[in-house]
């Protein structure tokens, strides 16, 4: 009796991971059909489980665990201070706090060279990633709209990108890479364009040009790059904040708000600590 309870405790054991894998599986095939949709995806960007949560039960379709917000709900600034382990410990809460929608997860420069990339990749996907992001800033990396900023070689920039995209088809599941370039901030908006056609020839899905300055150079990133694009929306940073119908009608696919929340979350945080340091009601 004992071993005929281990062996069906075994069973259910197995039956619950091939389950599990299998919604895995389905999250890269669920980003890629929002995606294809002729609508611009509105994307709210998360750092743990509780604003994970809240997008999903908003109704948005996908989400972005940002680096920018992971380091600062740990009590470090976006500047490459945390371990690939810290990140990946992020994307396994996040993707275990999501019920049905997927998630991009913030591979940031690879950790590393080429060979890096791929683990980052394959280990993001192995918590349950539906798609990564590769930049190609210089490590330790920068906030995408700080002044300061370095990116690596053309060449390097693509092998990273290249590295990604192979791990992608290595790992199978269709999970979707983003290649972002910030070289628009130190090398020119024309290196920066023709990093994304160059991310695009060796296979990335999403082309992200990051802090583009002006809508004439928005409007020119849509027209010369193919493909799915991203536009980062971010409040009080250097591209213009747009309508998502604009942002749509230029070319975009998906419209990116990274600190939209962690912004929210910390205004209020902050009323709530002036309240009670005054003695006034908190309800």
């Amino acid at each position: 009796n004992h071993q005929l309870v281990q062996r069906m405790r075994n069973r259910l054991c197995l039956l619950g991971a091939a389950t599990a894998a299998a919604l895995d599986a389905s999250m890269p095939a669920r980003l890629r059909a929002v995606l294809q949709k002729p609508q611009i995806s509105v994307m709210p960007c998360c750092y743990d489980g509780v604003t994970a949560r809240l997008v999903e039960r908003a109704g948005f379709e996908l989400t972005f665990m940002t680096g920018f917000g992971v380091a600062a709900a740990r009590g470090y600034a976006d500047a490459g201070l945390l371990s690939f382990g810290e990140m990946q410990d992020s994307a396994r809460m996040i993707a275990s706090a999501l019920k049905a929608i997927p998630f991009f997860a913030d591979g940031d420069t690879g950790y590393g060279n080429a060979v890096n990339c791929k683990r980052t990749v394959r280990g993001y996907a192995q918590v349950g990633a539906a798609g990564v992001m590769i930049e190609d800033q210089v490590s330790p990396k920068r906030c995408g709209h700080t002044g300061v900023k370095a990116v690596v070689p053309r060449d390097e920039a693509v092998a990273r990108v290249r590295a990604a995209c192979d791990a992608r088809d290595e790992h199978g599941g269709g999970l979707v890479v983003i290649a972002r370039t910030d070289a628009n901030a130190c090398l020119g908006f024309d290196e920066a364009l023709d990093r994304c056609r160059r991310f695009r020839e060796v296979g990335a899905d999403v082309t992200f040009l990051e802090a583009p300055t002006s809508v004439a150079q928005m409007e020119t990133y849509c027209r010369e790059v193919d493909g799915w694009k991203l536009a980062n929306m971010l409040e009080g940073g250097l591209t213009p904040v747009l309508p998502p119908a604009d942002l749509e009608a230029m070319g975009y696919t998906i419209a990116a708000y990274p600190l939209t929340l962690l912004s929210a979350s910390t205004r209020t945080s902050l009323e709530a600590l002036a309240r009670l340091d005054r003695g006034a009601s908190t309800e």
